[in-house]
């Protein structure tokens, strides 16, 4: 069962926080030109310090925040608090979209207007609401319930589109589920089963079907060919292959990571999402020490 106390809870989003937020910085340090990037992968050569963080972290935080003030996500609340954190720094990689919307909800026009009037009315479909949510999954661990309509929720606040909350739900699904491996050691493709079982139907939801069918010992660029990896900065073109990565290497945070950068595609959000699922089910002591210490201080709250 979710363990009543706060504290708990959180201390269960922090971990998973820590673990995403190297991930992100990680992952954002191989923008670089392709043949320098497979060379760093290839050779495993860590890169450079300091790391920054990108806006997959920054709306991260936001929701952390959210939870740790309310015990729930209050959605005006995230919505502010995204507005407020982006007119704090602007230049953390958001997209086009999200620029939009958030500089609107700033101005304090209603969030669910703004949402919901982006690609002529659709809502957004991107990865955006999945790349943030791992803390989430990891703060009501033990009611999937609970998980499902939360992550729901902090979704919608940017995502109208259902395949926006989708992706966001698979990923919550994923971490609530990370929490428990540690204890049950089970087999890794129970994440897969469990992930499928909770994600509403639709494209993200075939995606996800074609990554558990994908062998773990195929190469990560092949997956990333036959998954996605992110270029089309959508949700199911990322989902996919970030679940089949944590699945992978679920006991090794760096494991995980390098397969994941491996995929290149939308690399910071990538390995953000992969990041914030395998320190639930590694552990956060699989963090290299090194890591942590590259990626640049966590601003927790504004």
């Amino acid at each position: 069962m979710n363990p009543v106390d706060p504290k708990t809870r959180m201390a269960r989003a922090l971990v998973s926080l820590d673990g995403l937020s190297v991930g992100d910085s990680f992952g954002e340090r191989f923008f670089v030109p392709r043949e320098l990037a497979q060379s760093m992968v290839e050779q495993r050569d860590v890169p450079r310090a300091p790391w920054r963080y990108t806006d997959d972290t920054e709306m991260a935080l936001a929701i952390v925040q959210v939870l740790e003030d309310h015990g729930h996500v209050d959605q005006d609340a995230l919505a502010r608090l995204f507005a407020t954190r982006y007119r704090k720094d602007k230049n953390r990689g958001y997209g086009g979209t999200a620029h939009d919307i958030l500089q609107k909800m700033g101005l304090g026009m209603p969030w669910r207007e703004v949402s919901g009037e982006v690609f002529e009315g659709q809502g957004s479909m991107g990865n955006g609401g999945a790349m943030r949510v791992a803390p989430l999954g990891a703060y009501f661990e033990g009611d999937m319930g609970r998980v499902v309509s939360e992550a729901r929720a902090s979704a919608e606040v940017t995502h109208a589109h259902p395949e926006g909350q989708a992706g966001a739900i698979a990923i919550a699904v994923a971490a609530a589920w990370a929490c428990q491996w540690p204890d049950t050691r089970g087999s890794p493709r129970e994440l897969f089963d469990v992930v499928l079982d909770l994600t509403p139907d639709g494209a993200t939801r075939r995606g996800i079907e074609k990554a558990r069918a994908w062998s773990l010992d195929a190469s990560p660029s092949s997956a990333a060919r036959e998954l996605g990896s992110g270029q089309k900065v959508i949700s199911e073109d990322t989902v996919p292959f970030a679940l089949w990565c944590a699945v992978r290497h679920l006991d090794s945070y760096e494991e995980a990571l390098w397969t994941t950068v491996a995929g290149f595609g939308d690399r910071d959000t990538t390995c953000a999402i992969v990041g914030g699922i395998v320190a639930l089910s590694a552990g956060a002591a699989s963090i290299p020490a090194t890591w942590r210490s590259a990626r640049e201080p966590l601003r927790r709250r504004v």
